[in-house]
């Protein structure tokens, strides 16, 4: 029987590479967190983001900054608001994230928010329902506060509004 030769890896030593690979790295860790925000939930939860903006208003702190358990019970009580309604609702709110930092709202019935306009107009309705709730009037800015300032005394980082079908939009609340 004759002999097989062992295939040997050779590999040329270019001072480069280290730099190379660690450079790489480098900008992969920059464009980790970006990326995982759209990787984890757009083509699953909506399709791809489009279209961004960033909320830039501060009406002030709430007394503690709300956690986790906040942000859920606060989706809950909506979910629960909608379930019980006689209608079946014609979108979904929820949050993801370690810390349930991420709202989400993706709409189950055709049209409801065939365009970007119709899903704002949608969030003032959020905001004039919300309006009314004890966290609004206990704080004193129901009068003015829209459904972005609530999200962001909330301690959500972010919103995204989707029709589920063809289009999101990112709101990020700095």
């Amino acid at each position: 029987m004759p002999r097989r030769r062992a295939a040997v890896a050779t590999e040329r030593k270019t001072p480069m590479r280290p730099f190379i690979l660690a450079a790489g790295l480098g900008l992969a860790a920059l464009a980790a967190p970006a990326a995982a925000f759209e990787s984890d939930r757009a083509g699953y939860y909506y399709p791809e983001i489009g279209s961004q903006e960033a909320f830039r208003r501060d009406l002030g702190q709430p007394p503690a900054r709300p956690g986790r358990r906040v942000r859920t019970a606060f989706i809950t009580r909506i979910t629960r608001a909608q379930l019980a309604a006689p209608e079946t609702p014609r979108f979904v709110i929820f949050a993801k994230g370690g810390e349930a930092e991420h709202m989400i709202i993706v709409a189950t019935a055709d049209g409801v928010f065939r365009t970007l306009f119709r899903a704002r107009a949608v969030l003032a309705q959020l905001t004039a329902n919300a309006r009314a709730t004890d966290f609004f009037v206990n704080t004193g800015i129901q009068s003015e506060a829209t459904w972005f300032d609530l999200a962001k005394l909330l301690g959500f980082e972010d919103l995204v509004i989707s029709d589920g079908v063809t289009w999101s939009h990112r709101v990020v609340f700095e």
